[in-house]
């Protein structure tokens, strides 16, 4: 979904276990970057993950329900 205010990727669920489970992703965060480049919207977030590598780490910037800002460390899997 895309967040509500401004750029981004609303974080709607988080798959437990998962990837964005384990690097802390939750439930309200919003996605503001992903490998250093900025994610315009639930779409582009998408596509871009979709070009990942599975089991290579990427570095994530999260906007959390606070307000607070924060870069985690993801490793993308495949899901079956």
């Amino acid at each position: 979904m895309d967040a509500p205010r401004g750029p981004g990727a609303l974080v709607v669920g988080v798959h437990v276990p998962g990837p964005g489970h384990s690097a802390g992703l939750v439930r309200g965060d919003t996605l503001l970057a992903l490998g250093g480049s900025r994610i315009g919207s639930a779409a582009g977030l998408a596509a871009r993950v979709a070009a990942l590598r599975p089991g290579k780490p990427v570095t994530l910037t999260v906007r959390h329900a606070t307000g607070e800002r924060q870069i985690l460390l993801v490793r993308p899997g495949v899901v079956t």
